[in-house]
This record gives C-alpha cells, sequence and structure tokens, in this order.
C-alpha cells in the first residue's frame, strides 16, 4: 500500500496536494483520481462543500492516516 500524507498547504490547513510514497507536492485533482481509480487501496474520496479529498479508510491504526 502506498504512504499517502496530506501536505496541509491550503487555507485553514486543508490538503491542496499530498505526498505519494516519494513522489512531493502531487496536487489534490491527481491523487484523488489515482484513488478512485484503484491505485491506492485502503484509501476513500471525502467530500466537503464540493472540494474531494483523500482520505484513510476507517481501522484501528493512527500510523497510516493521511493527517496526523
Amino acid at each position: 500500500m502506498s504512504k499517502i500524507t496530506g501536505n496541509n498547504d491550503g487555507p485553514n490547513g486543508r490538503n491542496e496536494s499530498y505526498r505519494v510514497d516519494n513522489r512531493h507536492n502531487v496536487p489534490r485533482d491527481v491523487v484523488v483520481r489515482e484513488v478512485e481509480d484503484g491505485l491506492h487501496p485502503g484509501r476513500h474520496i471525502y467530500e466537503r462543500d464540493g472540494e474531494r479529498y483523500v482520505r484513510d479508510n476507517p481501522d484501528s491504526s493512527t500510523n497510516d492516516n493521511v493527517n496526523r
């Protein structure tokens, strides 16, 4: 499973880009599309106020969360 971490680089700390494994600053729309295409198992898309974000599927671990 790939490691995805939000960069908290948008207003109020929202994720406008993500770090995906060794790729830095991957735009949010690119990562959302990759998750939709099934390239990142264990992740899903969350929509808030018309904006789509990548989230980790719920489990008991915090080590794999997109935002820590």
